[in-house]
């Protein structure tokens, strides 16, 4: 049976002039319709560069990726990508910015009253519903970030694929919208792609962690399971033994085998 979304064989070079960098090498993964999958590993691991193969912003120099049986091979509104910095036009209100996404994917099959009300339904499903006429200066960092999943998700995408979406946020905010995509996830049943850097954040929120080995040349290291139940809640995981667990787990895999060589 084939996957919903299956990477295959990528392998990613870059030229400068005479010099070849290999990011990438053989990474091979699976992914079920549904599933919320964690990229880890250290910085320059090539986590991004995966991404945006993904998202068809980059082509990778061996190998390719089917969604559905269908290669990718450029960007496109079944896979949405919200980056680190929300990337909101400034010019243009709370809901001007969701319905700029709206018209552009739905303007010949949706009316205008119909996209309307998806702009309105996703930005009340990250309960920013109540700052539709407010400018992007005019909200938090967290809020910005809020639109910006909800302009990914008005897009109705296959894969939402999320670069670090909360990294540059405060741990009090990251942790409300940690929460918030959680209730999304559980509502849409989106497949998801994240990166991130934080281990907690990982294992809180995914079905399987994919660990990257340090580059040049990195590939897949280990894909752990995370077999804790839905919904999930964070106080009472502090002290569950299978999420304490699997938090050590990907530690070890950080810290020990696939360690910096300066911090050796």
């Amino acid at each position: 049976m084939s996957a919903y979304l299956s990477l295959e064989g990528i392998g990613m070079e870059f030229k400068r002039g005479k010099m070849t960098s290999v990011v990438l090498q053989d990474v091979n993964l699976r992914i079920d319709r549904g599933e919320f999958i964690s990229i880890i590993g250290h910085s320059g691991c090539g986590k991004s560069t995966v991404l945006n193969i993904v998202a068809g912003l980059l082509t990778s120099t061996a190998g390719g990726v089917l969604l559905e049986n269908r290669e990718v091979n450029e960007p496109g509104p079944d896979r949405a990508v919200v980056f680190q910095n929300h990337s909101l036009l400034p010019w243009l209100t709370v809901y001007d910015n969701v319905k700029l996404a709206v018209d552009k994917v739905f303007g010949r099959t949706k009316s205008a009253a119909e996209r309307h009300e998806w702009t309105l339904h996703n930005l009340s499903l990250v309960h920013m519903d109540h700052a539709v006429k407010k400018y992007p200066e005019e909200i938090s960092g967290g809020m910005k970030q809020r639109v910006g999943i909800a302009r990914a998700l008005a897009m109705q995408p296959k894969v939402l694929l999320m670069d670090e979406p909360f990294g540059a946020l405060d741990a009090l905010t990251r942790a409300h919208l940690q929460d918030s995509l959680m209730e999304i996830q559980s509502k849409l049943g989106n497949t998801v792609i994240m990166i991130t850097h934080d281990v907690d954040e990982a294992v809180l929120l995914s079905d399987r962690i994919v660990m990257m080995t340090n580059g040049p040349a990195a590939t897949i290291g280990e894909v752990l399971e995370i077999p804790l139940a839905r919904p999930r809640h964070r106080l009472s995981l502090a002290e569950d033994p299978t999420y304490i667990h699997c938090r050590g787990e990907v530690l070890r895999f950080l810290y020990e085998r696939h360690r910096h060589k300066d911090a050796a």
